[in-house]
């Protein structure tokens, strides 16, 4: 609350309680009855009061009340009808009560009645004994006074202008105070005639007036309702446009909301009307909408535009100008979305405007436009602090910009940005100007594409052809080498060291796609740290974007990568890149070979000839050796259960007993397979026993220790190989797998169709190598197999194990 508004109460209070006290202490109080009689009418009539919309206040019916108080009772006896009446209107049905509020308005009607009673008094020194004309003036002062105290203080606490709001909300009841007069002068003029008790009559008509008054203002507060609903579909409508924009530039969104909210400031510093500023709220959210005609590559290219590039994008403000005369707007947004990249000294598009001539809302949405794209990170470049934007758009006053505006925005940019933070149609086909060729504009804001000449191309005609005959061979040794490799890391290094000698680069990263992601497979160089922990999602960063559109980037920006500047490595310092996609076949990803340089635009259109060259070399060769690696890792594997196989088994079997001879350990072998098994196969099919195996897989994983090696040998046969395991340890591991064995088919039939045979054997007690070691294991497993065999049926010991030693 300002201190005008707390001044303004404060008087309107003290000379309220002033009035009321010396009226109260004066008298005279004569008319008992019929005053407790309008008192209680009056609480009653408090009652019936309806609320006014958009503002914080009421109107009651016991005007009427007050009014016939005033003709009828002596002054202190009708303050106390009016103040009381006021009391109750001030509290009934009110959950939250403030104490200024009900003393405020107590001190208003306490101020508007005794107005009325001196009008009343003394107006009959002019009109007489005319009692109609005498109430209908009382009536009038009684409204002024009422009125523009209620309105005063709504203006000054809303921050509302005092004049509308007492036009807009109250100016319009003067005629309903007048009908009360009328009301009153009937009540008064039958009190006279028929005694004061046949003004209860006029209750019903009191009754119909809250009833009306409620019905009237009922429909105005829908059809504002409608109204506001209307307004903000509408502005929903403008948000989706401006979310088809943000469906190509990701980075858009967020950045058409908060340059609404400081355009939209500014133009109210400017005294921009209405309309204007309506117009201006739209523009700023729909401005860059004619990027829809602009390719995505180019929109999200994560470096410089070349002056191709550049001539494209230069479309935009025309075919938004085009696709939003379709809308309609009742305010010109249209102007303003066209020449939004118009500038003050003419040297802008499309139509290259100057000074006044351009709209005063695009002057406004192009500075701060600038403003925010500087501050916020874009493809091309990382956003700076906001002060050193507002500074590089501060320079550009008087030539970029219109000078009023950024005296604005200097003014108040911290404001408005940080209140920026805070806030987070089926159409004919329109034919829009794509392919037209705009003459103005001279290079984007980021500058056009820069290339230094070829490292090639130095020094005279003969240095040239040495070069070129230096890069032939160079380019065939490097196919040669690359044929010869199958290992995925040493193909890899081979390309890295082999590149570094072609394109000189501080580092060189390989990525590759794995689950929608650039991972990088091998990294060397400067960063090395940076790069290898990168985890880029296709269509972000350079690479990423490198990777979805299939084409390569030249001096790109290396700290757009998603990541790239985190706390880890706040540190680097790599200012430029050469990034190009490895195609498998042609029409795959495989993957992104990017090279990188601490100094800004370091790379040239030779380099990324030489590497478009070598590049379906590298892809191929990267392939093959994915797929050897592959073939090589199946090899090991085995197919169905996930688990090592006989192979891997004796390759791991070996090191660990080389280990144990060397740190004097023991080693233990169980081999188990599973009792019944053929029966179960023949019994539900070689499906379920799959499913069986594969399940058994997963349990043996579960009961066994982390560091313990598990591989299928083939068939239902399996092998552990347990570090440090004792022989009554291998007894609880044993039973383990047994249970295993059981649970894994309990699930078909509901029955326990299956359990384990194990043998143990544990090094060097049993044997000195590895296949004497699981020779002993599978003899012993077979003689514990044999033994139950002829004890019992398989089915009766289901659940049994033993260890024989």
């Amino acid at each position: 609350m300002t201190w005008r508004a707390k001044a303004f109460i404060g008087v309107v209070i003290a000379a309220g309680v002033t009035v009321l006290t010396v009226e109260l202490m004066r008298g005279p109080w004569v008319a008992h009855t019929k005053f407790m009689v309008y008192l209680l009418a009056a609480i009653l009539a408090s009652g019936l009061k309806v609320e006014l919309p958009d503002i914080h206040g009421t109107l009651s019916v016991n005007l009427i009340v007050n009014l016939v108080a005033v003709a009828e009772l002596s002054p202190c006896e009708a303050l106390a009808v009016g103040c009381t009446s006021a009391i109750c209107q001030s509290l009934w049905r009110k959950h939250h009560i403030e104490l200024v509020h009900v003393v405020y308005n107590v001190a208003q009607i306490a101020l508007s009645i005794d107005l009325a009673q001196m009008v009343f008094h003394y107006s009959a020194w002019i009109l007489g004994p005319n009692l109609p004309f005498r109430l209908l003036a009382t009536a009038s002062g009684y409204f002024l006074a009422n009125t523009l105290l209620v309105a005063g203080v709504i203006a000054l606490t809303e921050h509302r202008a005092f004049r509308r709001t007492w036009s807009e909300f109250y100016l319009w009841s003067f005629s309903n105070y007048l009908g009360g007069g009328v009301l009153a002068c009937f009540i008064a003029w039958s009190n006279m005639r028929l005694g004061w008790q046949a003004s209860a009559m006029v209750l019903p008509v009191g009754y119909l007036i809250y009833r009306s008054y409620r019905l009237h203002l009922t429909k105005l507060a829908n059809e504002k309702r409608h109204a506001e609903h209307m307004g903000e579909l509408h502005l929903r409508t403008i948000e989706a446009l401006a979310l088809a924009i943000d469906a190509k530039d990701h980075t858009t969104h967020d950045h058409l909301q908060r340059v609404r909210v400081l355009a939209v400031e500014v133009g109210k510093e400017m005294g921009l009307v209405k309309e204007d500023l309506e117009a201006l709220r739209a523009a700023a959210v729909l401005h860059d909408i004619g990027k829809l005609a602009v390719p995505e590559h180019i929109i999200n290219k994560p470096g410089r535009l070349s002056p191709e590039e550049f001539e494209k994008m230069k479309i935009h403000p025309i075919v938004g100008a085009e696709i939003l005369e379709r809308v309609n707007f009742p305010y010109p947004v249209v102007p303003i979305v066209r020449s939004h990249h118009e500038r003050w000294d003419g040297k802008g598009y499309p139509d290259g405007l100057r000074g006044e001539e351009i709209p005063i809302g695009a002057r406004i949405l192009a500075a701060v436009d600038c403003l925010d794209a500087l501050a916020s990170d874009r493809q091309y470049r990382r956003g700076i602090p906001l002060n050193e934007a507002m500074e590089e758009v501060a320079r550009g006053a008087g030539t970029r910009f219109d000078g009023r505006v950024v005296g604005i925005l200097r003014r108040r940019y911290e404001e408005l940005e940080s209140e920026a933070k805070t806030l987070s149609d089926n159409s004919e086909a329109v034919l829009l100007s794509t392919n037209v060729k705009v003459v103005n504009g001279n290079a984007p804001a980021a500058g056009f594409e820069r290339t230094k000449p070829g490292v090639m191309g130095k020094g005279d005609f003969l240095a040239s052809i040495v070069a070129a005959r230096q890069e032939a061979r160079t380019l065939l040794e490097f196919s040669k080498e690359l044929g010869r490799s199958l290992s995925l890391y040493e193909t890899l290094s081979l390309v890295a060291a082999r590149l570094r000698k072609l394109v000189p680069c501080d580092a060189v990263a390989i990525y590759l796609v794995r689950c929608d992601k650039l991972v990088p497979e091998y990294v060397t160089g400067d960063d090395f740290r940076v790069f290898s922990s990168l985890q880029i999602p296709i269509g972000e960063g350079l690479s990423g974007w490198v990777a979805q559109n299939r084409k390569p980037i030249l001096n790109g920006n290396p700290s757009v990568e998603p990541n790239y500047l985190s706390e880890g490595h706040p540190g680097s310092c790599t200012s430029s890149a050469l990034a190009l996609p490895l195609m498998r076949g042609g029409d795959e990803v495989l993957g992104v070979l990017a090279m990188y340089k601490q100094e800004a635009d370091a790379f040239s259109s030779d380099h990324l000839r030489i590497m478009l060259a070598m590049s379906e070399t590298i892809a191929a060769s990267i392939d093959n050796s994915m797929k050897y690696q592959a073939a090589a890792d199946s090899a090991n594997i085995d197919y169905l259960t996930g688990l090592p196989n006989a192979r891997s088994l004796f390759l791991h079997l070996d090191a660990e007993i080389a280990r144990c001879t060397r740190e004097g350990n023991r080693l233990g072998v169980i081999v188990c397979d599973l009792n019944g098994f053929k029966a179960f196969n023949d019994k539900f099919g070689h499906l379920a026993g799959n499913k069986v195996l594969e399940t058994f897989a997963t349990k043996l994983r579960l009961v066994c220790r982390e560091y313990d090696f598990i591989s299928r040998m083939g068939g239902d046969e399996f092998v552990l190989v347990t570090p440090g395991l004792s022989p009554e340890s291998a007894q609880e591991t044993c039973q383990r797998v047994n249970d295993a064995a059981a649970e894994s088919a309990a699930g078909l039939g509901g029955i326990r169709a299956l359990s384990a045979s194990v043998g143990a054997a544990f090094f060097p007690d049993d044997a000195s190598d590895g296949e004497q070691l699981l020779a002993e294991a599978d003899r012993r497993m077979y003689s514990y197999k044999k033994l139950l065999q002829h004890t019992e049926d398989f089915s009766s010991v289901a659940g049994s194990t033993g260890v024989i030693q």
